[in-house]
């Protein structure tokens, strides 16, 4: 076998993956997009005149990429958790144990697969979104790495939240007490330099802060910290949680005992 060959385990659980998604499109796809597209059309058509963001940028313009980004985040999470929760509850998951996968494999498999559908979300976010403003590409590449880092990064989260949780409430608590709040408090709606001094500072603290105002640099090549900050973040966040997931994988917690 070539050093550089995919493993044929590996491909197989991200076909599943991908396919277990893309079968309900219209739900895990579509459903996303016309959520962020209402979101667009209410938030703008109210504050579109009362609020100001970035000089020379809209309000409507500035929710595009925070509804894409929300949107990558919350769909990468959302794949990952309701997989695995899924296959616990229904029992299936033993096969998914049984076949000669690493650690690695496994991990790899469920993460990129959140990538992908997290990705193809986004996309669909942004071509119907677009159709009502127009927004431009700054700085091309800090969108391409953040949105692949933020989908990665809630691929792992999801990961992790499946691999704990045990029923469907539980995977409930962690998306609505968790993902959510730091989702909605990471600055999608508005620039934090709005807020008063002391919100400033705890966003600071919010990691979706960071995934969120990089992505946007990327658009409009201004953002409310400087996106090598952003970046260096998030990258070192993504390490540990990735860290702790295959170290969860590898001991099989929950998952082979």
């Amino acid at each position: 076998m070539s050093v550089f060959s995919i493993p044929k385990g590996f491909q197989t659980l991200l076909y599943k993956e991908v396919l277990r998604f893309w079968k309900v499109a219209s739900q895990t796809v579509a459903a996303p997009v016309l959520t962020s597209l209402l979101y667009l059309l209410i938030f703008g058509h109210v504050l579109e005149n009362r609020v100001q963001v970035y000089p020379g940028v809209g309000y409507t313009a500035f929710l595009v990429p925070g509804l894409v980004m929300m949107s990558v985040l919350q769909n990468a999470f959302a794949n990952a958790s309701s997989s695995l929760i899924q296959s616990k509850i229904t029992g299936n998951l033993v096969f998914v144990l049984l076949a000669p996968l690493s650690h690695w494999e496994l991990f790899s498999g469920y993460v990129l697969a959140s990538v992908l559908r997290g990705l193809m979300v986004g996309a669909g976010v942004f071509l119907v979104t677009v159709l009502f403003t127009a927004v431009g590409f700054a700085a091309p590449w800090w969108i391409v790495i953040f949105a692949v880092l933020g989908s990665a990064m809630l691929g792992t989260m999801g990961l992790i939240a499946g691999i704990w949780a045990e029923k469907f409430d539980q995977l409930a608590a962690f998306q609505n007490f968790l993902i959510m709040p730091a989702t909605f408090l990471s600055g999608v709606f508005y620039s934090i330099h709005s807020l008063p001094p002391f919100w400033q500072a705890v966003s600071h603290f919010n990691p979706f802060f960071y995934m969120i105002d990089g992505f946007r640099y990327g658009f409009f090549g201004q953002s409310d910290v400087d996106p090598l900050l952003s970046f260096t973040i998030v990258c070192g966040f993504s390490a540990l949680l990735a860290v702790f997931a295959i170290q969860l994988l590898k001991r099989g917690y929950k998952l082979r005992h």
